[in-house]
């Protein structure tokens, strides 16, 4: 059998921020392997966004084949913690590290929960989709990883990505689907000149100011069955202009959206490019789409792991679309796909912890999960 939370401490001292693996996927090779896994260690990329490890366990054949995917990178942990962010710490009955919640307290659970399965015996294919590459671009994360399962014959019918989706309390939310991303950068040239002389200059502050004055006034939509709004928000403006009595020659600007099922990154790019060509049509546009909105509707998969949740914990979970991406976004391609995990409420802040319960009570769900499938 396999302790959850010595699982979990031993990740979470590996200070695997994204592209580092620091020994975090060794330490979870390890832990499988003594189980039966058989391991796939497949790495991808070059710097800056890489090499990253990735890394796919199987067990079992034939069908049913569920798969469990997650990450072990995590984001910088910042200043401010209390004590040393990877010396994963029980304190007063809570694990305190980074990547406690997000999201090696998860991947620690599943693997508890699989040991069990293994130890009982099932007939069909239990898998691990594990990527160090979901914190940071996802360039060479799960999207290769996935055309490398698919290209071997390891495609799962099922799939639960264990991101820490309960909102309060363990058991209250499952992800069924996630909103799309864009995010554009707009350089905008003008000529310098004498702030008293406007005629003899070109101010690109301006015309970028229309811009994204347009681009904010714009109502997306107003909702969908399953998803809130979607939502435009300036991130970064940059003039870098020293001088107070200087037109500048340059202006740049950063915007993200959230878009919701009613759209298509496609199509929003091609909306916003025919904006800023009618404000400034020498302007330069990036646009990165970094996800589409997707929906695994209620069904099977949602009610298999909402049902093991209510029989563990007593919780009715609430099926949602809310956050931000996740490597979902890539597995749904593949086969139906859910999320479910534990309280993210810490997750990428300082002292970012989970109860040790928590941890416990998780494994005892996927273990649930996986006895309903198998």
């Amino acid at each position: 059998m396999i302790d959850a939370l010595d699982l979990a401490r031993r990740l979470i001292a590996c200070p695997s921020v994204t592209p580092a693996d620091a020994g975090a996927q060794d330490v979870l090779a390890a832990a499988l392997e003594g189980i039966g896994f058989t391991i796939h260690r497949l790495t991808f990329g070059e710097a800056p966004d890489g090499p990253i490890a990735n890394l796919f366990a199987t067990i079992g054949s034939g069908a049913p084949h569920f798969a469990f995917a997650g990450h072990t990178d995590v984001v910088p942990p910042g200043n401010g913690w209390t004590g040393d962010p990877f010396a994963s710490t029980v304190d007063n009955g809570w694990l305190v590290g980074r990547g406690a919640a997000d999201m090696k307290g998860g991947i620690a659970a599943f693997v508890a929960a699989a040991a069990t399965t293994v130890a009982r015996g099932f007939d069909g294919t239990l898998s691990l989709i594990i990527t160090g590459d979901e914190e940071g671009p996802a360039t060479f994360g799960t999207a290769p990883l996935l055309d490398w399962i698919e290209a071997n014959g390891h495609v799962p019918d099922l799939c639960l990505v264990g991101e820490p989706t309960s909102a309060a309390v363990l058991g209250d939310m499952v992800k069924i689907g996630r909103r799309g991303s864009l995010n554009a950068w707009i350089t905008v040239d003008g000529a310098q000149g004498h702030v008293a002389y406007p005629a003899k200059a070109d101010n690109p502050v301006t015309r970028l100011v229309r811009i994204l004055t347009r681009a904010k006034e714009r109502v997306l939509d107003s909702g969908s069955d399953w998803f809130d709004a979607s939502n435009l928000e300036v991130t970064d403006l940059t003039v870098g202009n020293p001088a107070a009595n200087v037109i500048p020659a340059q202006a740049s600007a950063r915007f993200n959206i959230r878009f919701n099922d009613l759209h298509r990154g496609a199509d929003l790019e091609a909306w916003l490019r025919a904006l800023v060509a009618e404000e400034a049509p020498s302007a330069d546009v990036v646009v990165r789409i970094s996800g589409e909105a997707f929906l695994t509707e209620p069904g099977a998969l949602s009610a298999l792991v909402a049902g093991a949740i209510e029989s563990v914990s007593g919780k009715a979970a609430v099926l949602s679309t809310s956050g931000g991406t996740s490597d979902a976004r890539f597995i749904r391609r593949l086969c139906p796909v859910v999320e479910f995990g534990l309280v993210g409420a810490s997750m990428h802040k300082v002292d970012e912890a989970v109860p040790v319960a928590d941890i416990a009570a998780l494994t005892a769900i996927y273990n649930e999960v996986l006895m309903r499938v198998f």
